[in-house]
């Protein structure tokens, strides 16, 4: 009898003790295996977004060749690519990446032409050229589009062919604003060389020599120049007061 009683005891025990163990053994079983790795967070720890560089400002041709350094005045950059615009559109222009300047808010004893290649960012010449006797001495003043006045013409210009006359090597220029540069080609306005066109004229006197109205450049350099600006490329002659009479920017 006593044995059997303390069999029961026994049973009733070990249940018992079984039980009492069940929560430590679930609690290693759920912390005893771990399938994912989640390290700890730092919560002190501020998270940054990595922000794109910012994108660099794209400079203006004037801005990136220093027109200004070189005495090109900014109105005068500004009208010349905004009729150069208007004539590519047109569709007058064999060759839209040269832009050719003449500066005659500039004295003669200046460098006031200004040949830009356009696509490459690139200032090819940029030297004395001449106005016209009766336009005035040192500074250009007065203007005209009459045969003989020997006079200069302001406005936009399309160059056309070359040819031997009595300058030696010339090139023709077609005036594309009626009433103010138009008459040009009849007036025999073409670009050539001329020994009075120097740097050595203008040191020497403080203005260079003067043409019958053709925008004359140094001799050695007007082959070159020629070669350059032919068939179909826009030239402009820029001066204040043509501003508000241009047919092409108005």
């Amino acid at each position: 009898m006593k044995k059997k009683i303390k069999g029961f005891y026994f049973l009733v025990s070990s249940i018992v003790i079984g039980i009492l163990h069940l929560p430590f053994a679930f609690a290693k079983s759920a912390t005893g295996t771990k399938f994912f790795y989640h390290p700890p967070v730092d919560s002190t720890k501020k998270t940054t977004v990595s922000t794109p560089p910012p994108i660099p400002v794209l400079k203006s041709v004037y801005d990136s060749l220093h027109l200004n350094l070189k005495g090109l005045s900014q109105q005068a950059f500004d009208f010349a690519k905004e009729g150069l615009r208007k004539l590519i559109e047109e569709g007058k222009l064999l060759n839209d990446s040269l832009l050719s300047i003449v500066d005659f808010s500039l004295p003669s004893n200046q460098k006031r032409l200004f040949i830009i290649d356009l696509k490459n960012y690139n200032i090819l010449f940029n030297t004395f050229v001449a106005h016209g006797s009766n336009t005035g001495r040192e500074w250009a003043t007065t203007f005209s589009n009459q045969n003989s006045s020997h006079m200069s013409s302001p406005g936009f210009y399309i160059t056309r062919e070359t040819y031997e006359g009595g300058n030696g090597y010339s090139l023709k220029l077609e005036g594309v604003e009626r009433g103010i540069n138009d008459k040009a080609y009849e007036r025999g306005i073409v670009v050539h060389g001329a020994g009075y066109v120097s740097e050595a004229q203008a040191n020497s006197r403080g203005y260079i020599g003067r043409s019958h109205g053709c925008p004359a450049v140094p001799t050695q350099l007007s082959k070159p120049i020629i070669n350059t600006i032919k068939n179909g490329t826009c030239l402009f002659v820029y001066h204040p007061s043509y501003i508000s009479k241009s047919v092409i920017l108005n």
